[in-house]
């Protein structure tokens, strides 16, 4: 189309190529709740794998933080181990590529089925550049 700029007028944030969907189950008779967050990642993107591998990559890594209206206990975010890639500049470290399935299991006081709030923290790159890190808000209901 002519006279249409190509110029990206901000840079791109990693949400941009990441997808984020959060399904959750009703919690048991003992409260115990289990949500899966699936993390789709655009061809030609990866994100950092939790654990990454290297202490260079550590604040990149791929996190979950998990919230409730009332208490939580006992949260477990289960991160899948990632593809590992070898860099002769950086050393080994893990990525996630294509599809990431984070598994997240917290007991829920007695009758509290209220929806989780997730926050999910990505830093997409690839084999070019990084783009700025995301946080993205999910939030997982029954």
């Amino acid at each position: 189309v002519a006279g249409r700029s190509t110029a990206l007028a901000a840079p791109l944030k990693s949400d941009s190529v990441v997808k984020a969907t959060a399904a959750a189950e009703k919690p048991d008779a003992d409260g115990k709740q289990v949500v899966t967050l699936t993390l789709a990642i655009d061809q030609g993107w990866h994100l950092y794998a939790n654990p990454v591998g290297s202490e260079d990559f550590a604040s990149v890594q791929t996190t979950v933080k998990v919230k409730a209206k009332g208490a939580l206990d006992d949260v477990k975010v289960a991160y899948p181990a990632g593809k590992e890639v070898k860099d002769a500049t950086l050393g080994a470290y893990k990525v996630y590529e294509d599809k990431a399935t984070i598994t997240i299991t917290a007991n829920r006081a007695k009758g509290d089925d209220s929806p989780l709030e997730l926050t999910v923290k990505v830093q997409a790159c690839n084999e070019k550049t990084c783009l700025l890190p995301s946080e993205v808000k999910l939030t997982a209901a029954p």
